[in-house]
C-alpha cells in the first residue's frame, strides 16, 4: 500500500532505483545528463539515477540543466546532482554544455501553447535539433507523448506503437516534429535513440487521478467525454525511462509508457469518493474513443509496473483528503479538441 506522511517519504520512494536499475548503471559506463531537470518529472528522475550510480559503486557525474526559473537547484545539489543553468533555445548555450554519453531530453511545451504556437514549435521541434548537433556522440532517451496518436476507440484497448500517427491540435502536431527530429537525427548522425511516448505520469502533486481527487473534494461535476485514461506511477516511469537506454538504436526506438490497466473515469470518481465519503456528479456521457496507449510492449521489456492503478487510485485520494502538497499542473486530459 502506498502510505506517505510527508512529501520527503514521497520524494525518497519516487528517487528509490530498483534492481534492475542498478544493474543498469553497474554495466553502462559514463555520465548522465538530464536536459529539462527542474520538471514534474525531472528532479525524482535524476535522483533515481544519482542512488542507482552510488548503490552499483560506479563513480559518475549526474549532471540537471535548466533555467531553473522557479528554483530548485538547492534541492537537486542536496542530492548530488551537478546543476548547469542553461537556456536551451540558445544556441551557444547548448554548445557550453558538458559532454555526457547518456542524455534524457526532457523539454517540452504543452500548457500554454495555445496563443503562442510559434514557442511550442521552437521548444518541440526545433530545440531537438540543437540538441542532437550537440550530443552526437551520445545516446538519447527523449519524452514524447501519446497525443502524437490522437483518440482511438476505446474497445481497441489503446494505440500501438507501429500505428500512424494522427495529432490534433499544435501542441501534438509539435511533438511528434519532435520526434521526426530526432528520427532524422537518429538516422542521419547514427545517434543511439529512444522515444518515450508517456501517458500520463502520476505522483501524489499531479497527474490525472490528482485532477480527479480535487474535482470530486470540490464536488465539482465531472465530464465524462473523455472517458477513459491510462496512468503510470511516477518511480515506475522513472524506471522505465532509465531502462530504455539499453533499447537506444538507430533508428529510433519508440515505446509506449503508462499503465496497463484500462481506467474508467466513472469508476476511478466513485473510488475516490467512496474513499473520501463524498458524493460525485457527472455529466454527459462516454465517448467511444479517448486518448489511450497500450503498454504491451513496455511490459515486454521492462516488466511489469510495481504498482497498480488500485494503490494509486488510493493514496492519491488519502493524499488530497490530508491536504498532501499539490503541484498545482493539471493535466487537462479531458480535452479532445487538441488545445492546451
Amino acid at each position: 500500500m502506498l502510505s506517505f506522511a510527508t512529501e520527503e517519504e514521497l520524494e525518497e520512494r519516487l528517487s528509490r532505483p530498483t534492481s534492475a536499475v542498478v544493474e543498469l548503471f553497474a554495466r553502462t559506463p559514463g555520465d548522465f545528463l538530464f536536459l529539462g531537470v527542474a520538471g514534474k518529472m525531472g528532479p525524482s528522475l535524476a535522483r533515481m539515477a544519482r542512488r542507482a550510480a552510488d548503490e552499483a559503486g560506479t563513480p559518475r557525474r549526474i549532471l540537471g540543466v535548466s533555467r531553473f526559473s522557479s528554483g530548485g537547484e538547492a534541492a537537486l545539489s542536496a542530492h548530488g546532482i551537478e546543476i548547469a543553468r542553461c537556456d536551451l533555445l540558445s544556441a551557444h548555450d547548448v554548445q557550453q554544455l558538458p559532454d555526457a554519453p547518456n542524455v534524457v531530453f526532457m523539454t517540452g511545451k504543452k500548457f500554454g501553447s495555445t496563443g503562442d504556437e510559434a514557442t511550442t514549435w521552437a521548444v518541440n521541434s526545433y530545440l531537438p535539433g540543437l540538441i542532437c548537433e550537440r550530443f552526437r556522440h551520445s545516446r538519447i532517451v527523449a519524452f514524447s507523448t501519446g497525443n502524437v496518436y490522437g483518440l482511438s476507440p476505446v474497445a481497441r484497448g489503446g494505440s500501438r506503437e507501429e500505428d500512424r500517427p494522427c495529432p490534433v491540435g499544435e501542441y501534438a502536431m509539435s511533438a511528434l516534429g519532435r520526434e521526426r527530429v530526432f528520427e532524422y537525427f537518429s538516422r542521419a548522425l547514427q545517434i543511439p535513440t529512444a522515444l518515450v511516448r508517456l501517458n500520463y505520469a502520476c505522483d501524489l502533486r499531479y497527474g490525472v487521478l490528482v485532477d480527479l481527487a480535487n474535482q470530486v473534494l470540490a464536488n465539482q461535476s465531472i465530464d465524462l467525454a473523455m472517458g477513459y485514461f491510462n496512468t503510470i506511477w511516477q518511480q515506475d516511469a522513472n524506471v522505465q525511462t532509465l531502462l530504455a537506454f539499453e533499447h537506444a538504436a538507430s533508428p529510433a526506438f519508440v515505446v509506449n509508457m503508462t499503465g496497463p490497466e484500462l481506467l474508467r473515469v466513472r469508476d476511478v470518481a466513485q473510488r475516490m469518493a467512496q474513499i473520501m465519503n463524498r458524493p460525485v456528479r457527472f455529466q454527459g456521457s462516454e465517448s467511444e474513443t479517448a486518448l489511450l496507449g497500450n503498454s504491451e510492449r513496455a511490459l515486454r521489456l521492462f516488466g511489469p509496473p510495481q504498482t497498480k492503478a488500485e494503490e494509486l487510485i488510493d493514496a492519491v485520494a488519502r493524499w488530497a483528503m490530508q491536504g498532501g502538497l499539490q503541484l498545482d499542473k493539471p493535466t487537462h486530459f479531458e480535452s479532445r479538441s487538441g488545445a492546451f
